[in-house]
């Protein structure tokens, strides 16, 4: 967690994610990267701009509308480099004309991020979430794990970390990534299984799969569970309920959406209705 990139709209949940994200470079002697997004109508949009303090992307720095915009952003980000949870952290801001999911995995390459913290409105709706959908696209595609806050954290310190798995065998990787952030977190890692009637199998096929799926394991320091429920989203929240989870993880699978039985729209629906941060790892 060395840099880490917080796209804002300057709303309160976005300040939360920044909070967090403040937490974690100052425990790790790292970095934040600042994104605002101009989504200028594209009549706006032309030629290259590049200047100052990070401000770069599509627009034309003469046009009245951009230097109003952008004028505008620095102002807000000055505000926020008073905030005291961010003194001696160091800070790079930057605004970009571009189209806003484009934009953050554009900056995110740029710097070589290893997370990017994103605000979410919560149970308002998947699509109300920072910039639109765009918050979506993010969690869906990122190569890189993305931590959802929805809450205000003064203090981020995470115990248990429930991770739920398919155990697909040709997604283990996903398992390695868990690890490392439940290890850096110094949270205790809670691998789970959903069994529905969907899906349904008997508790010794589910244990043997979790077997499977976690053989050759060197590092031992997890729990392995069988959670029975209705939907394989009811299971996990009511799983993470169960043990007090401070964070929940799953793995995304890309344009495919969440591998194998995390299927339709379960990362939205969690990310929704999660009461806990979320974070995702691409598959």
């Amino acid at each position: 967690m060395k840099k880490i990139l917080v796209p804002t709209d300057f709303s309160e949940q976005a300040e939360y994610a920044l909070k967090v994200a403040a937490q974690l470079a100052r425990k790790y002697d790292g970095e934040i990267f600042l994104l605002h997004m101009l989504e200028l109508p594209m009549h706006l949009v032309g030629g290259a701009a590049a200047s100052g303090s990070g401000v770069g992307g599509g627009g034309s720095q003469n046009l009245p509308e951009a230097l109003y915009f952008m004028k505008l952003a620095k102002k807000r980000f000055g505000e926020i480099r008073q905030e005291p949870y961010l003194k001696d952290i160091k800070l790079t801001e930057t605004v970009e004309f571009h189209q806003a999911f484009d934009g953050i995995m554009e900056i995110s390459e740029k710097h070589n991020c290893d997370l990017i913290v994103m605000g979410s409105h919560g149970a308002t709706g998947f699509k109300e979430m920072f910039i639109g959908s765009n918050t979506e696209k993010v969690v869906r595609n990122s190569t890189i794990p993305v931590l959802v806050i929805k809450n205000d954290h003064e203090i981020f310190d995470i115990k248990d970390f429930v991770f739920a798995t398919d155990c697909d065998l040709e997604n283990k990787h996903t398992l390695q990534q868990a690890k490392r952030f439940a290890g850096k977190l110094g949270a205790r890692l809670h691998l789970v299984y959903i069994n529905t009637a969907n899906n349904f199998m008997t508790h010794n096929d589910a244990q043997q799969c979790l077997d499977d799926f976690v053989e050759g394991e060197d590092d031992k320091d997890y729990t392995l569970n069988i959670y029975n429920d209705v939907t394989v989203e009811n299971g996990i929240l009511n799983f993470a309920r169960s043990i007090d989870a401070g964070l929940i993880g799953i793995s995304t699978h890309g344009r495919k959406g969440i591998a194998h039985f995390f299927n339709g729209s379960i990362s939205e629906d969690l990310v929704n209705h999660a009461q806990q941060p979320v974070v995702t790892f691409k598959i």
